[in-house]
């Protein structure tokens, strides 16, 4: 009868971390969780670092998932002795106290997983209620509209997915370099080629056109006090354009800048956003944007802004040096790339007013002006990098001065 529990409740600890691991983004099925409850038996339990390792090299398969497991391993087996009391199928203590640890990368879709758990059992417990809901709006409206700055986790999840399809679509370029066609120009020595193969007698005209490409995309993020909030959402919106294209330089500034490309392109968001945090010591501080576009300017502008880049300026414009080198250095930017967009999160308000002088100083040096506190505002971003951007009186930075 032991034995026969001591089993049970060995698989169904797994089967519920297993079904957590898969809630917050770790691909397992069923015939890993098979495996490790054989794997645990196997090997035995005897500590804690041996039940971690045993499952670990069954559920770990990349390198990005190693984060999310560590952070459940923590949650889950966190009650001192869980698993010597598991065995002797005793009720368990509660975890020792201490001082709050700093959150890991990871912590906020595992607790979210352990949640919708929790939540799941309650379901099945608790007798239905049927709720008219008829003058309500629709969750997925909410979430369109709704303010980055309120989102919960599971909007923020559900919120990235939509991202993750707005970044993909850009529009492309005409270069000068010449690419094989069905039809376009005649390429001489392609048709000559293809006669000489032919032995003279046919004559197979070849065409080329002019070829085409995305131009790259450059982002500069404002991470101060105020576009804190904004900027940790809108980084997820750059994460998921960076894991498809390699052509995104993304560089965040306070009183400093910071390049944090190669942070950005870390396969998991949580982890590559952490790693963003690390690498900068300015975050929620104050702004100096004259003093960051002059580094930009200066020291990366002749490296990340050829072929005729798209600029994403992601700020608020509340700036505390507002004399001429701020316009000077917008102007240097704006004429060093191809299209300059400003994303504001100040624009959600309906009585806004361009009345601060940085706003005034940097927007006659802006080709559009836009909104950047939803998902709606990012749609609409996505349409413009795609190409649709037809003449909008909305976004034209004039009607603001």
């Amino acid at each position: 009868m032991a034995a026969t529990q001591i089993r049970s409740r060995i698989t169904d600890n797994i089967v519920y971390f297993a079904r957590t691991l898969r809630k917050a983004g770790v691909p397992v099925g069923p015939a890993s969780v098979v495996d490790a409850v054989n794997a645990v038996e196997v090997s035995g339990i005897e500590n804690r670092d041996d039940l971690y390792w045993t499952l670990h090299a069954v559920f770990v398969r990349k390198h990005e998932h190693k984060v999310l497991f560590d952070e459940a391993f923590r949650i889950y087996w966190q009650s001192r002795g869980l698993i010597e009391k598991m065995l002797s199928i005793l009720s368990p203590v509660a975890p020792p106290r201490g001082a709050p640890e700093k959150p890991k990368a990871g912590q906020t879709r595992v607790s979210q997983a352990f949640q919708a758990a929790k939540e799941r059992v309650a379901e099945e417990t608790v007798p239905e209620i049927e709720v008219d809901a008829k003058f309500t709006v629709s969750g997925k409206e909410l979430l369109q509209t709704k303010d980055f700055a309120q989102m919960t986790a599971e909007e923020v999840a559900a919120a990235k997915k939509v991202l993750r399809s707005m970044a993909m679509p850009m529009d492309k370029i005409r270069l000068r370099r010449l690419t094989t066609a069905a039809r376009g120009r005649v390429d001489p020595r392609k048709t000559l080629r293809a006669s000489m193969r032919a032995g003279g007698e046919i004559i197979d005209l070849k065409f080329r056109k002019p070829a085409e490409k995305r131009p790259p995309l450059v982002a500069l993020c404002d991470i101060s006090g105020s576009m804190s909030q904004y900027s940790r959402l809108l980084l997820h919106f750059l994460h998921a354009t960076t894991a498809e294209r390699r052509d995104v330089h993304t560089f965040l500034f306070g009183t400093r800048l910071s390049n944090v490309t190669r942070q950005l392109r870390m396969k998991d968001p949580d982890e590559a956003l952490e790693a963003c945090s690390a690498g900068v010591e300015d975050w929620s501080g104050g702004t100096r944007i004259a003093s960051a576009l002059h580094d930009f300017n200066k020291h990366w502008s002749r490296r990340v802004l050829s072929g005729k880049p798209t600029v994403l300026l992601i700020t608020d414009g509340l700036e505390r040096d507002t004399d001429e080198d701020l316009a000077r250095e917008m102007d240097r930017l704006h004429r060093s790339c191809r299209h300059l967009i400003w994303l504001n999160p100040l624009l959600r308000f309906d009585g806004f007013e361009a009345k601060a002088k940085g706003i005034r100083a940097m927007l006659p040096h802006v080709d559009e002006f836009r909104a950047a506190h939803s998902l709606d505002a990012v749609a609409d971003l996505a349409n413009a990098l795609s190409g649709d951007q037809r003449k909008n009186a909305s976004k034209d930075p004039r009607r603001w001065l």
